[in-house]
C-alpha cells in the first residue's frame, strides 16, 4: 500500500481520483486488482469505481479485455494540462531555439489511442515546407514520433499491436512487415531515438527523441521534419545532441 494511504484514510468523494491517479503513476495499462493492491479499498468499491469511470470515458478497457487504460477524457485532460499557458510559452521557447538550430520544423507529438497527436509545433522559415498542423494524427508504425512510443510498450504489447496493426503501406519504404517492425522498434529502444526515413510521406525525413516524466517514462515525443531536398537520414542524426538537450528541457518543465 503507497505510504500514508489506507482505505480509511480516502475520502469517498476522492476515491475516483485516487484512482485515475494510481492508474497515471503505473503508466501501463493495469487491472482494478493491481490498483488496490495499493488503495486496499473493499473488492465490490474498486470494481465500481472502475465501471464509473469506463462508462465515463476516463478508462477504457485493453485489448486483453482485463486491463484498463486512459480513456478519451482523461487523455484529454493531460493534453489540457500540458497545454496550460505558463506551460506552453516556456516549451515554445524551446521549440523556437530548437527550430532556429536545426533549421526546419520542430514538434511536440502525445500518444493517443491509435496514433499520435501534434500538441505543438514551429515551422521552418523556409518557403517549401511540409504541413502537419497542431491537432494532426498520424500512425504509430511508420512516424518517427510513433516508433519512438512504440519502443516503450512492453514486448507482449509491441508483438500484439504489429500482429492486428492494418500496415499498409503509405509509401515504398514504409514497413509493412510485422517482424521487421518489431526489429525496427526494439532498435530504437536499444538508441534512445527513432527515424522516419520517407516511410509515412514520400520526400519527408524525419527525427525523434522521447520526452520523459519524473519517472522516466514517456509522456510526449519531440522531433523535427524536413524535406528530402534539404535533409537526409545522416544529415538529420548531426543534430541528434540538440534533441536530447531540448527533450531534457522540456522534462524539466514538466516537473517543476
Amino acid at each position: 500500500m503507497r505510504d500514508g494511504v489506507t482505505s480509511e484514510s480516502i475520502p469517498t468523494n476522492l476515491r475516483l481520483l485516487i484512482v485515475l491517479e494510481e492508474v497515471a503513476r503505473i503508466g501501463v495499462p493495469v487491472t482494478p486488482t493491481e490498483v488496490n493492491a495499493q488503495l486496499g479499498l473493499p473488492k465490490p468499491t474498486i470494481h465500481r469505481l472502475f465501471t464509473t469511470l469506463e462508462e465515463e470515458g476516463f478508462l477504457q478497457r485493453d485489448i486483453d479485455g482485463r486491463a484498463y487504460s486512459p480513456g478519451r477524457r482523461l487523455r484529454g485532460m493531460a493534453t489540457g494540462v500540458l497545454s496550460s499557458l505558463r506551460i506552453r510559452a516556456a516549451r515554445l521557447a524551446v521549440l523556437r531555439k530548437l527550430s532556429a538550430e536545426v533549421g526546419e520544423t520542430c514538434n511536440l507529438a502525445l500518444p493517443d489511442r491509435d496514433s499520435m497527436i501534434y500538441l505543438e509545433r514551429v515551422e521552418t522559415e523556409w518557403p517549401l515546407r511540409i504541413q502537419l498542423p497542431v491537432g494532426t494524427t498520424v500512425p504509430f508504425y511508420c512516424t518517427a514520433s510513433g516508433k519512438m512510443y512504440l519502443s516503450t510498450l512492453p514486448k507482449a504489447h509491441l508483438a500484439r499491436f504489429a500482429a492486428s496493426e492494418p500496415l499498409e503501406a503509405r509509401t515504398a519504404n514504409t514497413i509493412t512487415d510485422p517482424d521487421a517492425l518489431i526489429a525496427e522498434v526494439t532498435k530504437v529502444r536499444s538508441d534512445g531515438y527513432a527515424t522516419d526515413n520517407e516511410e509515412f510521406m514520400d520526400g519527408m525525413i524525419a527525427l525523434a527523441v522521447p520526452i520523459l516524466d519524473g519517472n522516466g517514462r514517456l509522456v510526449a515525443t519531440l522531433s523535427f521534419h524536413a524535406p528530402t531536398l534539404r535533409f537526409d537520414q545522416s544529415k538529420s542524426l548531426e543534430f541528434l545532441p540538440a534533441l536530447h538537450a531540448a527533450a531534457a528541457e522540456l522534462s524539466t518543465l514538466l516537473q517543476e
